[in-house]
C-alpha cells in the first residue's frame, strides 16, 4: 500500500515548522550575541595586584668583644623593645668603673676646695704669722741698734765687729721672714688662681668622661631588643667570643608588614598614598586583611619574574607597598599576595 501521499501529508509541515523555529533560535542567539558585544564595558571596581609578603630584619649585633655569659632568647620567640636577650662577662669592666667613680668624687672635692678658697682660720693664722714676724724684726732692729751705737760710742771697744754683723745679719732675716709672711696673707686672702680652678675643673671632666665610657661598655654588655620582634636565628651561645662584626641574633620586625606589589603606569592614576586596600594570601582563603597604600614609587622598572602575571611580565610598572595589618603574626615574609583596591564608583554626568 503506498503511503507516500500521508507521510507529504504530516511529514513535511512538522519539517517546515522545525526549520522555522532552528532560523528563530539562530537569529535570537545572534541578536544576544550581537547585543551583548555592543554593550559599553562595564567599569572594573577594583585593582587587582599581586606580589609578596615582605618585612625588615635586623641583624643584632653587641658593641663590644667580650665572652657571652648568658643567652636568652631562642628562635621563633617573641621579644619586646628592651627585654634582654643575651649578657657579656663583666668581671673585668665592673673594678674598673668603681675606680673611675672614686676619681671622680676625689677630684670633685678638690675643684670645690679650690672654689670655696681658703678657710678663716688659714687667713687668721697667716695674720698671726705676719704679727710674729713683725715682732721679731722689731726686737732683732732693735737690738741691732743698740749695738751699734755702743761700737761707736766706744770706737769699737766695747764689742767684737763679729757681734756686730751677727746682729746686724739677724735684722736682717726677721726682716725677710716678715716679708714672707706679709706676702703668704696676701695669697690667703686672694685665694685660689683662675688657672689652678680651671685645671681642676678640665681633670674632673676628663674623669667622668672616662667613667661614662665604662658605664656605657657596662651598658653594652647587655644585649637588649630594639623593637617588637620575632628571633628568627640564634647565632652565640654561652662561651662564645662576640665582636661588633660578629651578628649574636637575626630578627624579623613582625610592624610593620606589606606587600611588595607592581602597578600598571595606566591604573597610577586611580592610586594615591594612604588608599585603603585589602589583601588575601592561599593559606587563609576566606579571609581579608586590611591594609593601607603606603609607598609608590617614582620610578618605571620591568617587572620582577616572580610577579605571576603573564600580562605584565614584560611590561614596565612601578613598584607599590601596600602595608597589611596582622596583629596576628599570620604572614609569612615571602608569602605570595593577592592586593584588592577598591576604585570609586564613576560619576555620573548631570
Amino acid at each position: 500500500m503506498n503511503l507516500g501521499w500521508l507521510r507529504e501529508l504530516v511529514w513535511e509541515p512538522i519539517k517546515r515548522t522545525h526549520v522555522i523555529v532552528m532560523v528563530i533560535i539562530f537569529v535570537v542567539v545572534v541578536g544576544g550575541v550581537s547585543w551583548w558585544l555592543l554593550q559599553p564595558p562595564k567599569p572594573a571596581t577594583e585593582i587587582v595586584l599581586y606580589g609578596n609578603i615582605d618585612l625588615r630584619q635586623v641583624e643584632l649585633a653587641f658593641n663590644g668583644s667580650e665572652r657571652v655569659t648568658a643567652v636568652l632568647a631562642s628562635e621563633g620567640d617573641r621579644v619586646m623593645p628592651g627585654q634582654v636577650m643575651a649578657r657579656l662577662d663583666t668581671s673585668r669592666l665592673t673594678p674598673e668603673a668603681a675606680q673611675a667613680a672614686a676619681q671622680v668624687a676625689a677630684q670633685q672635692q678638690v675643684l670645690t676646695k679650690l672654689k670655696h678658697g681658703n678657710r678663716p682660720e688659714e687667713i687668721d693664722q697667716a695674720r698671726a704669722n705676719v704679727a710674729s714676724a713683725a715682732a721679731d724684726a722689731k726686737d732683732t732692729m732693735a737690738k741691732y741698734d743698740r749695738l751699734a751705737a755702743l761700737s761707736q760710742s766706744s770706737a769699737g771697744r766695747a764689742l767684737s765687729r763679729q757681734d756686730l754683723d751677727d746682729a746686724r745679719s739677724a735684722a736682717a732675716m726677721a726682716s725677710a721672714k716678715l716679708a714672707v709672711n706679709q706676702q703668704t696673707l696676701r695669697l690667703e686672702l686672694i685665694g685660689p688662681r683662675r688657672e689652678d680652678i680651671g685645671q681642676a675643673a678640665a681633670q674632673l671632666q676628663g674623669f667622668h668622661a672616662q667613667l661614662a665610657l665604662l658605664q656605657s661598655e657596662l651598658g653594652d654588655a647587655v644585649l637588649t631588643a630594639p623593637m617588637a620582634a620575632t628571633v628568627r636565628s640564634r647565632l652565640v651561645e654561652p662561651g662564645d667570643m662576640v665582636s661588633p662584626q660578629k651578628p649574636a641574633f637575626s630578627l624579623a620586625i613582625t610592624d610593620p608588614k606589606w606587600v611588595r606589589a607592581y602597578i600598571a603606569e595606566t591604573d597610577l592614576g586611580h592610586v594615591h598614598p594612604g588608599m585603603k586596600a585589602t589583601v588575601t594570601v592561599d593559606a587563609f582563603a576566606k579571609r581579608r586583611f586590611a591594609g593601607w597604600v603606603g609607598f609608590i614609587s617614582s620610578v618605571a622598572e620591568f617587572t620582577p619574574k616572580t610577579v605571576q602575571t603573564t600580562e605584565l611580565r614584560t611590561s614596565l610598572v612601578y613598584e607599590i607597598r601596600v602595608f597589611v595589618k596582622d596583629p596576628g603574626d599570620e604572614l609569612r615574609l615571602g608569602m605570595p599576595a593577592t592586593v584588592h583596591l577598591a576604585l570609586p564608583p564613576p560619576s555620573k554626568a548631570g
